[in-house]
């Protein structure tokens, strides 16, 4: 875990720093070098004549206004592939509240690295970010403090759920998921874990998440995880796809394509990362969190083209496409959790779904799709303050073509190959009650980090999600509160 501390004077800095900063800053000292660096347009950076600093980066002022393209973070990827120094110092004092926050969670995410996996013979002895002093002025301290603790939250929820997704499918099984998952939620008296094996997924009528997982030697498992924040209130509910390796089944992927198929369980992972970060903040909400979790496998008893399965709401599906397995599992999972809570809040289920959704929105937008218009608008808002940024697709029922079966009460993909990442949600919107709200996140572009060839889980989209949820119980706050006005008048 990285530490950190607001400082008010460079003065309390710790020796041998690396400060960040704007050339605008007031907060700079006055020397011939900080001069000199201020009148270079672009970065200015340096490791000479710096002290008592270890290094000196000055990175144009338009990047800390920058909330739409990342652009400060990814200014300082690269400084942070080799640091010289254990420490620094980065200047807060006159940042966007988006590009804050991302520069943040960038910074507290430094604490997990591929190598902490440590499946490398070689030691990785680059230097560690250690400790972070955000440099503000002293009427910004209040406020700041507030913020430095949600995204340090955020960013451990975010790191758990990396450290899992990254794992090799060979030892990231469904079991393994749930295993690791007990383990972290132990440190939280508010969670609690429940598992059902593969006989009890059979038992309660799972019969799509059954299908997926019966073709693999690792059988397939429901993990639910609830927190208690509170006595009373309704539950929100979040519901992660969790194939822990898809090979597509008998609708075989080519090799190119199932390279990064171990993350197919990214949705899962986000799952758990969100709880484990809800319940670091300690917020005052009942939440269940569902993790489907099976091997998309090929083997003996693996489930054929033209396969009818029955989830656990009575409807059946037609599995004309077997490497169209993860809207099979979120479908059971999400009419499990609906019928655990009948009276839920929400449901909001995210997974790496589609490539379609990567096609139409790259890899910086999470795919929402709900017919819910107040889930819509909470969602959106909550994506531009967070800077984990969300897009409507529609989602209505002009898709209705695309998951029609003549042999059962729907199909799990369009025969005509259109509108993939919709009729997808379409399916899905099935399983989900009318009167709870539902959303459904295709993060297939954002789960991933994409640099020189190589991905890496992001641990996208929870910070959409935290601040979705900080978002929701400052409303309903608000509304007690004015209700309580009234009844004292």
């Amino acid at each position: 875990m990285i530490t950190c501390e607001l400082i008010t004077t460079l003065a309390a800095a710790k020796p041998e720093t690396h400060l960040l900063a704007r050339p605008s800053c007031a907060l700079l000292p006055d020397t011939a070098l900080i001069r000199e660096m201020r009148e270079l347009t672009s970065v200015a950076d340096t490791r000479f004549g710096c002290a008592p600093f270890a290094r000196i980066t000055l990175l144009p002022d338009a990047l800390w206004q920058d909330a739409l393209t990342d652009g400060l973070v990814n200014a300082l990827r690269p400084l942070f592939a080799a640091p010289v120094s254990e420490n620094m110092v980065i200047d807060v004092s006159d940042i966007h509240d988006t590009v804050l926050v991302q520069v943040l969670r960038f910074l507290f995410n430094q604490a997990h690295k591929l190598s902490d996996l440590q499946l490398k013979k070689k030691d990785d002895s680059t230097l560690r970010i250690r400790h972070v002093a955000a440099l503000c002025l002293p009427e910004q301290r209040e406020r700041l403090a507030k913020i430095i603790q949600q995204q340090q939250a955020i960013a451990n929820g975010m790191i758990a759920a990396r450290r899992l997704a990254d794992t090799p499918s060979d030892r990231c099984t469904p079991q393994y998921v749930v295993d690791e998952a007990q383990t972290l939620c132990a440190a939280f008296p508010a969670l609690r874990c429940e598992v059902l094996d593969e006989k009890q997924i059979v038992e309660q009528g799972l019969g799509l998440l059954h299908a997926v997982g019966k073709g693999a030697t690792c059988p397939p498992r429901l993990l639910a995880i609830h927190y208690d924040g509170t006595n009373d209130g309704p539950v929100r509910c979040y519901v992660g796809k969790g194939i822990t390796f898809d090979t597509g089944g008998l609708w075989l992927k080519e090799g190119a394509g199932m390279y990064t198929m171990k993350y197919d369980m990214c949705g899962a992972a986000n799952v758990l990362g969100l709880m484990l970060t809800v319940a670091e903040l300690k917020l005052p909400v009942r939440i269940m969190g569902v993790l489907a979790l099976a091997e998309n496998a090929i083997g003996p008893d693996a489930m054929q083209p033209g396969t009818v399965a029955r989830a656990c709401n009575g409807l059946t599906v037609e599995i004309n496409n077997t490497d169209a397995e993860g809207r099979l599992v979120l479908a059971d999972a999400i009419a499990w959790a609906s019928q655990r809570h009948p009276q839920a809040q929400y449901i909001i289920d995210m997974a790496t779904l589609t490539g379609a959704v990567v096609k139409a929105l790259g890899y910086e937008l999470n795919g929402l799709m709900t017919q819910n218009e107040i889930l819509r608008d909470h969602l959106t808002q909550a994506g531009i303050r967070s800077g984990d940024e969300v897009w409507s697709l529609p989602l209505d029922a002009r898709l209705k073509k695309q998951t029609e079966s003549t042999i059962a009460d729907l199909c799990n993909t369009p025969t005509n190959n259109a509108a993939i990442s919709a009729s997808a949600a379409w399916l899905l919107h099935h399983f989900c009650p009318p009167t709870i709200p539902w959303a459904h996140l295709d993060i297939s572009g954002t789960a991933l980090w994409r640099e020189g060839g190589r991905s890496v889980a992001s641990g996208r989209p929870i910070p959409l999600l935290v601040e979705h949820l900080l978002y929701d119980i400052e409303i309903i706050n608000e509304l007690i509160k004015m209700h309580e006005k009234r009844q004292g008048l």
